[in-house]
C-alpha cells in the first residue's frame, strides 16, 4: 500500500505533463503499399484527416507530422495539402518541402534514435479559420513516384496559436 501512495503522485504528475491545453486535434496514419507492404507511402494514398473548430476569433497552428525509417531515399519530402471547410469548398492547398535530413551531410533530422525518425512541421501558422464546423485536411505525397518508400506514417496536428 505504501509503494502505491508512492507512486500515484508520480503517476498523476506524468498524465498532467502529457496533456497540451493548447492541443485541438492530432491523429497519425500508418501508411502502406496496395500490396499490403508496410512504409510505403502509395500515390494514389491521401490521407485526410478531420477536425473540428469550435471559434473562428482563435488562431491555429497546423502541423504535419512525418515518421521516415533511415532507408528513406531522399533528403526531403514534397507534401501537398487541400483544406476544405465546413461548407465543402476548398480554404486553401499547397505544396510543402520538408527537409527530413540535411542536404550536405545527408544526418537525419527529427526526433529519433536507431532508424526511425519523427518530424512535425509547422504547415500552416497562426491560420484563421472563418467557419466553425468540421475542417478536412488532405495529405497527397508529391515526389512523383507511384511508391514512396521509407515514409512510415503522416498525420496532422492542430494546436491554438500562441503569441
Amino acid at each position: 500500500m505504501r509503494v502505491f501512495r508512492c507512486l500515484l503522485p508520480a503517476v498523476s504528475l506524468l498524465l498532467l505533463a502529457a496533456c497540451n491545453p493548447n492541443e485541438v486535434y492530432e491523429k497519425n496514419t500508418d501508411l502502406k503499399s496496395p500490396l499490403g507492404e508496410p512504409y510505403v507511402w502509395a500515390v494514389q494514398d491521401k490521407p485526410t484527416f478531420e477536425f473540428e473548430i469550435p471559434d473562428t476569433t482563435q488562431h491555429y497552428d497546423v502541423y504535419f507530422n512525418i515518421r521516415n525509417a533511415a532507408d528513406y531515399e531522399y533528403y526531403n519530402l514534397y507534401v501537398k495539402h487541400t483544406l476544405t471547410g465546413p461548407d465543402g469548398k476548398p480554404v486553401s492547398r499547397l505544396l510543402h518541402q520538408m527537409l527530413l535530413m540535411d542536404p550536405k551531410t545527408g544526418e537525419p533530422r527529427g526526433d529519433g534514435s536507431g532508424d526511425i525518425f519523427d518530424h512535425r512541421f509547422l504547415a500552416l501558422p497562426n491560420q484563421k479559420f472563418s467557419q466553425t464546423g468540421p475542417y478536412k485536411v488532405m495529405l497527397e505525397q508529391y515526389m512523383r513516384q507511384d511508391q514512396l518508400r521509407g515514409i512510415m506514417a503522416v498525420g496532422v496536428r492542430v494546436l491554438k496559436h500562441v503569441p
